[in-house]
Parts: C-alpha cells; sequence; structure tokens
C-alpha cells in the first residue's frame, strides 16, 4: 500500500518508494555543499574568467614566472567557463549549491541503476549512500565532478545495452563524449568503459552462454562502432590530437604520484577512506555469500576499476559508481534468500513520511549550505595566506616570488597579471624536473640555493614552519618582512644582477 493509497488527497508523487529517493538524496546534496577548500579551484576561475574576457583559450602557459610560454593543454576549458559564469552571476554560494547538486545528480544515476537490478528502493538507496560516502574525499567545486557525473551516465546506458534494453541510446554517448572531453580529462575513462563494456560482453556470450564467434560479433558490434566513434569525437576538442597523450603523460609522471595526495594510492589509516575499506570489505562478502554467480563482465569492470583505485585515490568515484548495482544487486540476491516470509513493508504515514524523508532532510539541505557559504571566508582563511596577500599587494614585494605549490593557485586568482607565481597545481605544465627542484627548495636539501639563485628568486612565500623558512631565518642575506600564524615572506636583501 503507498501513500497515495493510505489518503487519496496526497499527490502521487508523494509514495513511499519516492519519499525514499528524495530522503537518499537530499542527504547526498547537504553533504556535497561544502566550503570550497580545493588549492586549484582558485586558478581554474581565473582561467575561466580569461577565457570569457578574451574569448579565446590560451595553449601556453600565462601564469607562472618558470614556464611562461610552454605549453599548456587547457582540457578543462569549459568547466572552468561555466565556474566563472556560476561565480559572476551567484557568487560562492552559487558554485556550492551547483556542484552539490552535479554530485547528488551523478549518484542519482546510481541510485536507478541498483533500483532497477533490486526493485528495492532500500537496499538501492543503503548502497548508494555508502558508495557516495566512500568518495566523498574527491568532492569539491573542482571539473573533476564532471567526469563523475558523465561516468554515471555512461554505466546507466551501458548497463541497459548489455540487458538488451533501449540498445540504440548507446549513440548518445558520442555527443556525451565531445561534452566530456571539453569539461574534463577524465574522458579517457569513458572511452575505458566502452572498452571494458565490449570485452566483458563477449566474455559472457563465450563463457556462460557459449555463443559462437560470429553471433558474439553480432552483439558487439554496435557497441564497437560507437566506442571508435566516441574515440573520434574527442578530436572536437581545442587541442585536436594533443589531448588523446594527455592523461597517460600525468598517468606517467612519477614525480606527480609521488608528490600529489589525490594521486597516491588510498591510505586506509586515515579515516577519510574508511567508507571505501568499508565499501570493499562488505562487496567482496556479499559476492562470497550470495548464491547468484557473477557475470564475468561484472568482475572484469569490478577488478579493473577496483586495481585502479588501489593505485590512485583519484580514481575512487569510478570503482564506486562500477560497484554500486553489483553489490546492490548480490546484496538483496543473498537477503532474498535468507529473509523469513514474504511480508511486503506497509506504506508510510502520509504526513509523517513527507516530514521525515522529505521536510526534515530538506531543512538540513538549506542548513548545509548556508553553513558552508558562511564558513567560506574562514575556510579560506584557514587553507591561504590571506593577510599575506594584501601585505604583498600593499607593499609592492619584489618578484619573482618562490611559493608554496598549494598556494599557487590562490596567488594566481589574487595576483593575476601584476604578479606570476613560481608553481601552482597545474603539475603538468610544470613538469618532473621543475617540481623536483620546488621540492629540492621547500625541503631545504643541501642544494636547495642553487635554483634559488639560478631562478634569480627575489621573495619568499612559504608556511613558517617549513624546512626552508627555518633556514632562511638564519641566513643574513635574506630578511623576514611579514609572518602571521599562516604564512612568512622573506625578501632578498641582495641585488640579483
Amino acid at each position: 500500500m503507498t501513500a497515495s493509497e493510505i489518503d487519496p488527497r496526497l499527490p502521487k508523487q508523494f509514495t513511499g518508494q519516492r519519499l525514499v529517493v528524495l530522503f537518499f538524496m537530499i542527504m547526498i546534496f547537504a553533504a556535497a555543499a561544502r566550503p570550497i577548500s580545493d588549492p586549484d579551484f582558485w586558478w581554474h576561475l581565473r582561467t575561466g574568467q580569461y577565457i570569457t574576457e578574451t574569448k579565446s583559450i590560451p595553449y601556453i602557459d600565462i601564469f607562472s614566472w618558470m614556464r611562461f610560454g610552454s605549453e599548456w593543454v587547457t582540457h578543462e576549458w569549459l568547466s572552468e567557463v561555466l565556474m566563472y559564469l556560476i561565480y559572476r552571476a551567484a557568487g560562492f554560494a552559487g558554485l556550492i549549491i551547483f556542484f552539490a547538486l552535479v554530485i547528488t545528480m551523478a549518484f542519482w544515476t546510481t541510485y536507478r541503476l541498483c533500483l532497477e537490478r533490486t526493485g528495492q528502493p532500500y537496499i538501492a538507496g543503503l548502497v548508494t549512500i555508502l558508495c557516495a560516502a566512500a568518495t566523498i574525499p574527491t568532492w569539491g567545486v573542482r571539473p573533476q565532478m564532471f567526469s563523475i557525473l558523465f561516468a554515471g551516465i555512461f554505466l546507466v546506458v551501458l548497463d541497459k545495452y548489455c540487458r538488451n534494453q533501449k540498445t540504440r541510446l548507446v549513440w548518445w554517448l558520442i555527443p556525451l563524449m565531445v561534452l566530456w572531453v571539453n569539461m574534463h580529462a577524465g574522458f579517457a575513462a569513458g572511452l575505458a568503459l566502452i572498452g571494458v563494456t565490449v570485452v566483458g560482453l563477449a566474455l559472457d556470450a563465450r563463457i556462460r552462454q557459449k555463443d559462437s564467434v560470429s553471433s558474439i560479433f553480432l552483439r558487439i558490434r554496435r557497441l564497437c562502432l560507437v566506442g571508435v566513434l566516441a574515440g573520434t569525437a574527442v578530436l572536437l576538442n581545442p587541442n585536436g590530437l594533443r589531448i588523446y597523450s594527455y592523461p597517460f603523460e600525468t598517468l606517467r609522471s612519477p614525480v606527480q604520484m609521488r608528490y600529489i595526495q589525490e594521486w597516491k594510492s588510498p591510505n586506509f589509516q586515515d579515516p577519510m577512506f574508511l567508507a571505501l575499506l568499508i565499501l570493499i570489505v562488505l562487496i567482496l562478502c556479499v559476492l562470497a555469500l550470495s548464491n547468484k554467480r557473477p557475470r564475468p563482465s561484472e568482475m572484469l569492470i569490478l577488478i579493473a576499476t577496483l586495481a585502479a583505485t588501489l593505485r590512485s585515490a583519484r580514481n575512487v568515484p569510478f570503482f564506486a559508481l562500477v560497484a554500486a548495482p553489483t553489490f546492490a544487486d548480490h546484496l538483496w540476491a543473498w537477503f532474498s534468500a535468507h529473509r523469513k516470509g514474504s511480508q511486503k513493508s506497509g506504506g508510510l504515514a502520509p504526513v509523517l513520511g513527507v516530514l521525515v524523508f522529505v521536510v526534515l532532510p530538506a531543512i538540513v539541505a538549506v542548513m548545509s549550505v548556508q553553513r558552508a557559504v558562511a564558513r567560506q571566508p574562514q575556510v579560506e582563511a584557514e587553507n591561504f595566506p590571506v593577510a599575506a596577500v594584501d601585505f604583498i599587494k600593499s607593499h609592492e614585494i619584489p618578484q619573482p616570488i618562490y611559493n608554496e605549490y598549494h598556494w599557487g593557485g590562490y596567488l594566481i586568482w589574487k595576483f593575476y597579471p601584476q604578479y606570476r607565481v613560481f608553481i601552482d597545481g597545474r603539475a603538468d605544465v610544470y613538469g618532473d624536473a621543475l617540481i623536483e627542484e620546488y621540492f629540492t627548495v621547500h625541503d631545504g636539501e643541501p642544494s636547495w640555493k642553487t635554483p634559488i639563485d639560478k631562478y634569480k628568486i627575489q621573495s619568499v612565500l612559504v608556511e613558517p614552519n617549513t624546512p626552508l623558512a627555518s633556514l632562511l631565518r638564519q641566513d643574513s642575506s635574506w630578511q623576514k618582512v611579514f609572518e602571521d600564524q599562516q604564512a612568512v615572506i622573506f625578501t632578498n636583501t641582495l641585488i640579483i644582477e
């Protein structure tokens, strides 16, 4: 019995199942509505402003001293323009709300996929919430959120194709790929999902159904053609052929893997990866206990995305999106085999249901947005050198300025074009050699002065407790001109010819 059957005066939208969907989605939205703390956000915002105002996409670096004029693959240009336009129209509040909605939409697609597999809104919702929780460390106002959304959509379309439902829908993956490639370099995951699905379908047909090679080809040929056309559609971006090699260059960079936190393997001793650890353990247990045998294609894509996740925390969302429907399907199979009786749950009391599943969560979501917006100045002050930036502007500190890596984006937003940075989060622009030099200086290694002299650094802006700061305090050729809890500024007392 549904809520509308209990009280016919209630709209059909307030059925028990839809209330549950609203509850889970509002909870995800509330969790995603958080202050902006991503250090790369600021240079994304400045890039969006530059493209909007100049009506041109930069192909060379314009923000740094060290790599000015060198190649810059601006692969996120469309996301950056969108971010700037939202910021210009609605400020930080607009960005927080918009990206919370993007994340919510991504997991709504996952919920729908889980629901189609099980027909059980509670099972689908709980699995979706757990999978969403596992990805929380990657959330933020950043272009990567679009890759999560596109991956979710791709998985829904591919799942329908695999189950012989709406197979013509796969043609939509081609225009979606055009949009994806201009919003984030995660488009490579979309091509990988198509490829793995093709291989998985072939394995299912051969291993489980013992189909002939010709019948297997008939089954996968449309998807193969879509994959080829989607791969060709990638060319419809400002960087042309160059975009094909870009994702692989990042993956092959040992320096980025060693120094950049999100490219490292998940540290399961860190509490923020607890939900991921629980998800991995539970899905392995459910697969072992379920009386339903997983398809080879399921195991293939699950293992592939899990391996990618264990290699780099950045890939956690892809694993979570892939794992959710398989987890829900086998969890329901196990539960069905062990539950007693076949009693159906009654409908929710309509007024109470609307209150508990819609009104109260909506209030929580609104409060989350308000709190996030209110805390934005505090979060900015806690994570970035706000007072030091004001000091540099008012005292016209000499440049080039050596700066903290994770402050580079903020300095670009605050200073460009008056000042250029030493380094920022665009690791691909700087390359492994320069990043290594940066850490040689930052960590106070024996040769730390060599890059300082090489690049004729006039000022240094770093955190007060860094090894470099300790060395400069003892060096008579450097003078401390500003310090607070967040940052310290040194200037070179020698004239550099």
